[in-house]
């Protein structure tokens, strides 16, 4: 009969491991959320009072008056400049990729680590696939996997994350360099074929965005390094760019039910991703304009158009009653559909009737797309459904106000 080892729970660093080198058929990890969790100095909550009611049961563990720091790998310069002024960006990769190293110094060559990671801003994505990628590791394989509680207090008025990236990764064997275009004809053909899995297996949004990332560096961590015919080598930020510029044509498609994507200007094909992605939450700067980079819109010029409010350091999109659109003409379709559907509410048959002069297909199929996107109950999908359900009485030549 077998005999089963009981399990160990051992306290210790992640960059350096008490076990010797290929020891493990499995590592599975969750690193520290960037800058997202300041988890040692929210554990002094916890710590005071476990060092006062059990510290002479674990003398060893509660020696410190207060939780250690100095080791914890996090962006932690976010939080306290003064206490942490070496704990930024920086660092936190360069401590990352040393935690990383030692799991591919304990995992057995065939063995497999599992690490998981949620964050919605790129950098943070950038700092983490360079830490694994720099470690000798990569992906073969990604989920994207519902962790997070949409009621939970950080979810309330912002765009955070419902799921977590299950990253699967095995030792890199291969010293092979990538060239370019080719390599992005391999990563494009990847992202889509999984994207499709995640759109039928009901992954939207935000989430939708992230899921992207896993079979992008599937494709990328294949080689030791992928160059331009010039030599110039592509970075991770340079593959972050290309995976969302391909989940956004991607998602485009899927919401407009493979429409006429080349009849929407850029300004609307944003407008719609956006209330797709993050509905009326509020959005870092730096997602916001990345979403614009996707789609070849700069942020600055729809923040001076009105169509984005700044809130801080985040960025809010705003619908028809919240923009300034009286007497102005419009730039966009998505000017356009905002005018009508102002003018629908209060009734006003002839300057409706001016502003969809030259709707064509494309305007009915994006004003549907963002009401289907929005959620029951709220007043712009009310606004786009009324107008919506008068479409056939203007085709019919009827008035749109008319019984």
């Amino acid at each position: 009969m077998k005999t089963l080892r009981m399990p160990q729970v051992l306290i210790g660093s992640a960059t350096g491991l008490p076990y010797p080198d290929d020891y493990f058929d499995a590592v599975f990890t969750d690193p520290p959320y960037y800058i997202n969790v300041p988890y040692a100095d929210l554990s002094d909550f916890f710590y005071v009072w476990l060092k006062r009611t059990v510290g002479d049961l674990y003398p060893d563990l509660l020696t410190t008056p207060l939780t250690p720091k100095s080791r914890e790998i996090g962006q932690m310069a976010h939080w306290d400049l003064e206490r942490y002024a070496e704990k930024d960006k920086q660092w936190f990769e360069e401590m990352l990729t040393r935690a990383f190293r030692e799991i591919h110094r304990v995992l057995k060559p065939e063995g497999v680590a599992v690490i998981v990671f949620a964050y919605p801003k790129t950098e943070a994505w950038e700092a983490v696939i360079n830490a694994i990628l720099n470690a000798g590791l990569y992906l073969t394989a990604s989920w994207p996997i519902h962790t997070e509680m949409g009621s939970r207090l950080r979810a309330q008025e912002s765009a955070a994350l419902a799921s977590s990236i299950y990253m699967v990764c095995r030792k890199r064997t291969s010293g092979e360099v990538g060239e370019y275009s080719r390599v992005k004809e391999e990563l494009k053909a990847r992202v889509e074929e999984r994207l499709a899995e995640f759109w039928r297996a009901g992954v939207h949004g935000a989430d939708f965005f992230m899921a992207a990332i896993g079979p992008a560096v599937e494709v990328f961590g294949r080689y030791e390094r992928v160059e331009r015919l010039s030599g110039e080598p592509v970075s991770v930020r340079d593959l972050l760019g290309i995976a969302r510029q391909l989940t956004a044509e991607f998602a485009l498609r899927r919401i407009l039910k493979d429409g006429h994507l080349s009849g929407v200007d850029r300004v609307t094909q944003f407008y719609l991703l956006w209330r797709w992605s993050y509905g009326r939450g509020l959005v870092p700067y730096d997602e916001a304009r990345k979403l614009s980079q996707s789609v070849g819109v700069d942020l600055e010029h729809l923040v001076r158009e009105g169509l984005i409010k700044k809130n801080g350091s985040y960025m809010r999109l705003l619908g028809p009653k919240e923009r300034a659109l009286a007497g102005k003409a419009p730039a966009s379709m998505i000017d356009t559909l905002h005018q009508a559907v102002l003018y629908w509410e209060q009734g006003e048959e002839r300057e409706l009737e001016e502003v969809l002069a030259g709707a064509a297909e494309p305007f009915w199929q994006v004003a549907q797309a963002i009401a289907e996107t929005l959620p029951d109950g709220d007043k712009e999908r009310k606004l786009l459904h009324g107008l919506l359900s008068r479409r056939d009485w203007r085709t019919e030549g009827r008035g749109l106000f008319n019984a």
